[in-house]
């Protein structure tokens, strides 16, 4: 089963699903007749991509986002999984979004977990898990994306987007030259991967929990062939929330820095890999601020080590050493395709 009934619990109001289908097929057969092709197409013309919403207690930019989406040129499916959260999100899912499928967790599981299990329930083959701080401003993002999509070997897309709260700057967008550009990683207020690929690779690893879990699903995907691109999309706004936990984040990402090269990195690289990343965490706890949650996170991953010593699955030489040239700057597909596995 893909859920657990005492674990996620689905809104009602997404038992009118049916109704709208009834709808879109009465629609279907009226102007085009009942004929093989309009069926195949039925379920095109109702949804073209889902979103998956990771979403705790922020009601008010989750509405924002949930407009944003039923704003867009295509039409969409929308998923939103509350990580334990009050009544308040699901009582404004319910109201104010009926077709909205709405999914509550029984405990707090974490963004990994919710992702992974509203990519699950999606039923399009392209999947936008976006954090319910993030808005679309252009109505066109999603349909750019999905255009995006346009080789076999592409498994997630980084959809350009801002830090409004910061500054101007347009992130993780690729030269205008008609090029297929690879990178590294994407960030999790602003991608789309494909449904397949993902569950092919396992999802997100869910003991990550927070922080870091994109660019170990990145580098899983680029050792089974798949490349993650960057996106030349009107940007997303990420209007990171004044509410969120940097001592948590601090102590998650120093943690998961050390998972990271635990499960991934393969032998020789490994310890010179450890030492790097210690290195670079202690040099961070010393310039970033919340020493003692960073420092924390790196003795946690450590500890990690000895729990999780069965689960190291390290990516070939070849893989890493392509990872690594993707951190310092993207590639174009045609320069790296025959590195990659058939």
């Amino acid at each position: 089963r893909i859920i657990d009934p005492p674990v996620l619990r689905q809104k009602p109001g997404a038992v009118r699903r049916p109704l709208r289908f009834a709808s879109v097929l009465f629609q279907t057969v009226s102007t085009e007749g009942f004929t093989p092709a309009s069926c195949a197409f039925l379920w095109l013309r109702m949804n073209q991509a889902s979103i998956v919403i990771p979403s705790c207690n922020r009601v008010e930019e989750l509405r924002a986002l949930i407009r944003s989406c039923l704003n867009q040129t295509v039409p969409v499916e929308i998923i939103v999984v509350d990580d334990a959260a009050n009544d308040e999100v699901e009582r404004m899912t319910r109201v104010g979004f009926s077709g909205v499928r709405y999914f509550r967790l029984g405990k707090s599981r974490g963004p990994a977990f919710q992702r992974n299990r509203g990519i699950e329930l999606a039923t399009n083959e392209i999947v936008f898990p976006l954090d319910d701080d993030s808005l679309f401003i252009s109505p066109r993002t999603i349909e750019q994306t999905l255009a995006e999509f346009d080789h076999p070997r592409i498994g997630a897309v980084g959809i350009p987007y801002v830090n409004v709260n910061h500054d101007a700057r347009v992130l993780q967008t690729a030269p205008c030259d008609g090029a297929i550009h690879v990178t590294y990683g994407f960030v999790g207020a602003a991608h789309a991967v494909r449904r397949d690929v993902f569950m092919k690779v396992g999802g997100f690893r869910e003991h990550f929990f927070y922080m870091g879990e994109e660019s170990d699903l990145c580098l899983r995907m680029l050792s089974a062939g798949y490349v993650t691109r960057l996106g030349n999309a009107d940007p997303i706004h990420h209007l990171e929330s004044p509410r969120r936990n940097m001592k948590r984040a601090s102590f998650s990402g120093r943690r998961n820095d050390i998972r990271f090269a635990w499960h991934n990195v393969p032998l020789p690289e490994f310890p010179l890999h450890l030492a790097g990343t210690t290195l670079n965490g202690f040099k961070a706890a010393l310039t970033q601020g919340c020493f003692t949650s960073m420092v924390s996170g790196t003795a946690a991953g450590y500890a990690d080590l000895f729990r999780r010593w069965n689960e190291r699955d390290p990516v070939s030489r070849r893989t890493y050493r392509l990872h690594r040239a993707l951190k310092k700057k993207s590639l174009k597909l045609q320069e790296i395709e025959c590195l990659l596995d058939p």
